[in-house]
């Protein structure tokens, strides 16, 4: 079979399995690969003025720095430092979770710039059999920190803002006790602190509520007043969300319990992309993971497959800084594409994952940002994927750079969580 037909095959097979998972395609979207557009990925080892960049030193003292700052104008906006005032409050432990296996700690971290302040609370667990530090990953969660176990000890909020979802206690935009433990099935806490890892979680709307409101609520408001004009590369949310990743990092370099050098930082869908640009900022994240992140996260931009930068910026228009709504439909024109934000994480490992039931998150346009990526990595001596074409489903496959392909739709799953654990362990372990 040729390249060619294996190609085809393998996106009819997606196709079966997206239609199999129930799956609504919006008007117009593309999923067919014949109508992927010629396209020219921009040079990740070209700067800017024609140099080649040829060793590990350039890059990181000139070409990263250019590729950093391309995204911040280009797609995600300009994120602010710390705040003026941030402290930490202990509200919760418990060392006898699991039955005696874990630690389970509830912080909320205070953050104020003059008379404004905007507080999240911080959900961990650690496991109790790790001697020292613990390694741990971090991910915001969609539903509450109440969401992701049935543990009526987790602090619920009635005041918050949430999506709805009736059946799963999410009524007027509030929680109620129904919703505990709704998201469990994507949070395996116990087999993750079964395999020596803390977890530890915020919720996404504590930082910024997701919905469009010219940028009043969340973390914006700490930095900007609602009468100021906001320049075209102001931070969007998306940049609110990795912003309050790393107010999360700042408190894990306080507590002993927590090894702040082997933290990996992971989210799935728009929490995916997410990570990634949390991770490509700030080098103090070890590993980074990537969830069927899709448009605007790890997949590249210029195959307008499933999820576009025109659909992405007229539904969610606060998502990206308003310099990025001139690229949607114009993807050509776009002067970077995710193989270079994958690239920005390099020497540190990232892990890829993308799903066969999930088309809207284009999983050949993730794979191939990855493994574009892999020049960057071999800078620095590194292996990435290691592979040239897509893995078979429920393969995972590469070095420092990770990526595996499983049956399913946009969801996160225990398949998920073994991979990234797998992963975690080898490169924590080094």
């Amino acid at each position: 079979m040729t390249n060619i037909a294996k190609s085809t095959f393998a996106v009819l097979l997606l196709v079966m399995a997206m239609s199999s998972a129930g799956f609504a395609a919006p008007a117009n979207a593309n999923y067919d690969e014949s109508k992927v557009p010629s396209y020219t990925l921009p040079d990740l080892l070209l700067t800017l003025d024609g140099e080649k960049v040829t060793d590990a030193k350039t890059w990181e003292e000139k070409r990263r720095p250019e590729v950093l700052e391309l995204f911040r104008k280009h797609m995600y906006g300009r994120s602010p430092g710390r705040p003026q005032q941030t402290s930490y409050q202990l509200k919760e432990i418990s060392k006898q979770v699991f039955g005696g296996k874990a630690t389970r700690k509830q912080i909320t971290i205070h953050l104020a710039n003059d008379q404004k302040h905007v507080d999240l609370d911080l959900l961990i667990y650690l496991p109790n059999k790790v001697k020292g530090p613990a390694p741990i990953f971090l991910g915001l969660n969609f539903m509450g920190n109440h969401s992701i176990e049935s543990d009526p000890a987790i602090f619920l909020s009635k005041t918050k803002w949430f999506r709805n979802k009736k059946d799963a206690g999410y009524v007027n935009n509030r929680a109620t006790e129904k919703s505990r433990g709704s998201s469990t099935a994507r949070w395996p806490v116990e087999m993750i602190i079964d395999r020596g890892f803390g977890l530890a979680t915020i919720y996404y709307g504590d930082i910024d509520p997701d919905y469009h409101d010219e940028f009043k609520n969340g973390v914006h408001g700490l930095f900007e007043s609602g009468n100021q004009k906001r320049p075209g590369d102001a931070w969007g949310t998306i940049s609110a969300w990795a912003w309050g990743l790393s107010r999360a990092m700042d408190y894990f370099e306080t507590d002993e319990d927590i090894d702040q050098r082997r933290v990996a930082v992971f989210g799935h869908s728009r929490l995916g992309k997410t990570a990634l640009w949390a991770g490509a900022q700030d080098e103090r994240f070890a590993i980074v993971i990537s969830n069927d992140s899709g448009c605007g996260g790890a997949a590249l931009s210029k195959r307008c497959f499933g999820e576009t930068l025109a659909r992405m910026n007229r539904v969610f228009p606060h998502w990206n800084c308003e310099n990025c709504k001139q690229y949607g439909g114009n993807e050509a024109a776009l002067p970077l594409d995710q193989h270079m934000l994958i690239a920005l994480v390099a020497p540190r490992p990232i892990y890829v994952a993308s799903a066969s039931g999930d088309l809207w998150a284009d999983p050949k346009g993730e794979f191939l940002a990855a493994k574009h990526a892999q020049a960057v990595y071999a800078l620095y001596g590194k292996k990435g994927l290691d592979v040239d074409d897509m893995p078979q489903l429920d393969k995972s496959v590469g070095h420092y750079i990770g990526y595996h392909i499983r049956t399913g739709k946009h969801n996160i799953t225990a398949f998920d969580w073994r991979q990234y654990l797998k992963f975690a362990e080898k490169h924590f372990a080094k």
